[in-house]
């Protein structure tokens, strides 16, 4: 099972992920396929749909020539009689390419991918929590049953794998497992195209913002967990004392008329731009000036990471990964969730002592440029599967 000598069969694996919308997991996951590729493994990704509102990264897999296979019914909805066929598909696959190692990853792949390769009798499952729903997301009963539910799955998976210390602590706490059952694995990514001269122009010439306005934004899903009417009231109080400030929302997402609406309602129809999604990551980078982080819950925040990369400030709250990240705010500043004076005053210090500002980001992007780097993911993932197919073989 060694997949790199000439003399062995490549090792099988099937990667299970509930939809490959825009955000941190689906690149992960992408540059974690095609790099254990290039290393010698043969991977199937079967991934579920996304909402309409959420876009997705195909583009990114072609790109990467990674083959996504859809299965619809892995997609974040739990729909009983579509679920237990997609445990009977599931099932089958396995049977019939008889991988070596399952590797999950998110909740609902979680669930029925895990289930599938103990039915199935696949020798190495892994599951990866990009950040979890344990807090923050659903109602009391509905929490404890998905709480129930993972405490069950990780006593027959092999290794939980967390993208950084918080979410793995966040995890013991609740119950989930022990924490010697789990791995830290960081997130990786291609950061080169952010470390040089950013264009600028790409933000601020669709509102004609000067050079020399401040340029605040956030970059993200705009759904309930990511708390953006936070960061909107936040940009109300910063404008008070910073009236040429200006401030970007870049993404898209299930609030987003809300949120336009609440923007128009605090007084900022023409301070705030909402740009939907775009693909011109650099010239985004470029013209940003502070990048936050409202989130009310994380895993590792790619944003941060990317702003980071590109040696911008950033503001965030303390959540999930995001103080593993910002290094307890060696790097940023950090706040508490839900509070729009702390964010806004995070702001406002960073615009006014631009010097400690950029000396924090740019300790960051040394940090990042070392720890995140997709290289360094590939390279840790190859010896996690490595260890766990020696240790199956010397049971």
């Amino acid at each position: 099972m060694e997949p790199n000598q000439e003399t062995a069969a490549p090792t099988r694996v099937l990667r299970l992920f509930s939809r490959l919308n825009v955000g941190g997991p689906s690149i992960h996951v992408i540059l974690l396929t095609a790099g254990l590729a290039a290393k010698g493994y043969t991977t199937r990704l079967v991934i579920g749909t996304e909402a309409p509102h959420e876009g997705n990264l195909l583009d990114l897999a072609t790109q990467k020539g990674v083959a996504c296979e859809a299965m619809p019914s892995l997609g974040r909805e739990i729909r009983p009689f579509s679920d237990a066929r997609a445990l009977l598909a599931l099932y089958r696959l396995m049977r019939s390419f008889e991988p070596h190692i399952v590797h999950t990853h998110a909740a609902k792949a979680g669930l029925l991918g895990r289930l599938a390769a103990r039915l199935a009798g696949v020798p190495v499952v892994v599951h990866t929590y990009h950040g979890h729903v344990l807090r923050g997301y659903f109602g009391a009963a509905k929490t404890a049953l998905f709480l129930r539910l993972e405490r069950l799955l990780a006593r027959s998976t092999d290794v939980l794998v967390a993208v950084s210390p918080g979410v793995k602590q966040d995890l013991v706490e609740l119950g989930v497992a022990p924490a010697e059952r789990f791995r830290v694995v960081p997130l990786g990514l291609e950061l080169a195209a952010l470390t040089g001269s950013l264009p600028r122009g790409g933000l601020r010439d669709e509102k004609r913002i000067p050079e020399d306005a401040p340029l605040i934004g956030m970059v993200g899903r705009l759904v309930p967990i990511k708390d953006v009417a936070t960061f909107l009231r936040a940009a109300a109080r910063v404008k008070d004392v910073t009236p040429a400030a200006r401030f970007a929302v870049v993404g898209d997402g299930e609030e987003r008329q809300w949120l336009e609406g609440e923007s128009a309602r605090l007084g900022l129809a023409e301070a705030v731009t909402f740009h939907g999604w775009r693909r011109d990551i650099p010239s985004i980078y470029g013209d940003l000036d502070v990048v936050v982080n409202t989130s009310r819950n994380e895993g590792t925040p790619v944003a941060l990471i990317e702003a980071l990369a590109a040696g911008k400030p950033v503001v965030a709250t303390r959540v999930g990964g995001t103080p593993d990240l910002l290094q307890g705010g060696a790097f940023g500043r950090l706040v508490e969730a839900g509070d729009p004076r702390a964010v806004a005053d995070a702001i406002i210090g960073t615009l006014q002592d631009p010097a400690a500002a950029r000396a924090r980001a740019l300790a960051g992007q040394a940090h990042v440029l070392r720890e995140h780097a997709a290289a360094r993911l590939v390279a840790d993932v190859d010896a996690l599967y490595r260890e766990l197919l020696l240790r199956k073989t010397a049971a």
